[in-house]
């Protein structure tokens, strides 16, 4: 080969062996690569877990909206609905009962016939005095015509006047005691029950038929004597009927003025108006109400929480952008039916925490 080649050979050859690093360059270069990523990666995780970890701190909450609204207190009174005219008919005179003239569910009027007890032997008993007294008036027209005539002697005329006005006595005598074989309805309503049968032997006192006026109803009840200087007739009143799922709002008729020294309570009346549903001896549940606010906040009972006496509750509260939790301590005043009136601590627009308070503390995070 001849000289000029060889040097450029050379120059070759050094170029080529810049042009590719070895593999510890190689190897080194990647490594840097790595401590890099992992780096990255590791930033990446903190920033992740950090999130993760902030997200998993807030606890899911539910709310509600602070409202004004009307909250009333009731004194509640067990009762029970009573006819004022509710009556066992039973006979006047003791007798066998011939005839029954009304079934059950049938209107009768005040002096109408209800049943017949026997009084054949009364009828003939007025048929045998009913002769006697013919003739003693007989005797008598005759007796008075001849004093009129002054013949025959004042004690013949007085004898005659005597038997006559004697033997009238005796016939109103036993046509009252007739007139009591009726067994009579003393008022008008309805027969709730025919006790008395046929061929039954009838004595007074005891119940033959129980006629109710469904029309004139009310609702008693007796409450503590506590209560006596907070209940008073004209009172409004919600009454309750659980077995037909009903309420009526009323006032009290009247409340004694006596306190009963047995059970030392004051009693309690109600008029009802006419209602088919209502029967006597029905449960009534008297609710009176004694104290009303018209514009009042009222929160649940139980989301109430007490801290050295005190009570509070938790609400909602946006700050930056996130809901936190902040103690408030209220102010109470009555309660009634798991309900309590708040006087202090909240106003309307207020978010309390009804469901999952336990357990938060001031500056919580919260998800709503």
């Amino acid at each position: 080969m001849s000289k000029i080649y060889r040097p450029a050979l050379l120059i070759v050859a050094l170029m080529a062996a810049c042009g590719s690093p070895s593999p510890e360059e190689k190897l080194a270069e990647l490594k840097k690569e790595e401590a890099t990523l992992k780096q990255q990666i590791a930033e990446l995780e903190k920033q992740t877990q950090k999130k993760d970890t902030t997200e998993r701190k807030k606890k899911a909450v539910v709310v509600a909206d602070v409202q004004d609204t009307v909250f009333e207190h009731y004194i509640d009174v067990q009762g029970a609905v009573d006819a004022r005219e509710n009556v066992s008919v039973s006979a006047k005179i003791p007798g066998i009962v011939t005839a029954i003239h009304v079934k059950e569910g049938q209107n009768v009027s005040k002096g109408q016939s209800l049943a017949q007890v026997d009084d054949q032997i009364m009828r003939a008993n007025m048929a045998e005095l009913r002769t006697q007294l013919d003739l003693a008036n007989t005797m008598f027209q005759k007796q008075q015509n001849l004093w009129n005539q002054k013949i025959g002697s004042e004690v013949q005329y007085l004898n005659a006047k005597t038997q006559k006005e004697s033997l009238e006595r005796k016939m109103a005598t036993l046509q009252d005691q007739m007139s009591q074989a009726r067994i009579i309805s003393p008022i008008n309503g309805t027969v709730d029950a025919v006790i008395v049968k046929l061929g039954d032997n009838a004595a007074p006192g005891s119940p033959a038929f129980r006629v109710v006026n469904g029309s004139n109803l009310r609702v008693l009840a007796n409450v503590a004597e506590a209560y006596a200087s907070k209940v008073k007739t004209g009172d409004q009143v919600v009454l309750e009927f659980p077995d037909i799922e009903k309420n009526i709002r009323t006032k009290i008729g009247f409340a004694s003025k006596v306190i009963d020294p047995t059970s030392r309570t004051i009693k309690l009346e109600v008029p009802l108006q006419n209602d088919p549903e209502l029967r006597p001896n029905m449960i009534a549940r008297m609710k009176i109400i004694d104290y009303v606010a018209q514009k009042a906040v009222v929160i649940p009972v139980n989301i109430i929480q007490y801290s050295l006496g005190k009570p509070y509750v938790i609400v909602a509260q946006n700050q930056s952008g996130k809901m936190i939790a902040k103690r408030r301590e209220i102010g109470m005043g009555r309660t009634y039916n798991d309900k309590a009136e708040i006087t202090s601590g909240l106003q309307t627009g207020d978010k309390i925490v009804t469901i999952g308070y336990q357990g938060l503390n001031d500056n919580d995070l919260i998800q709503l």
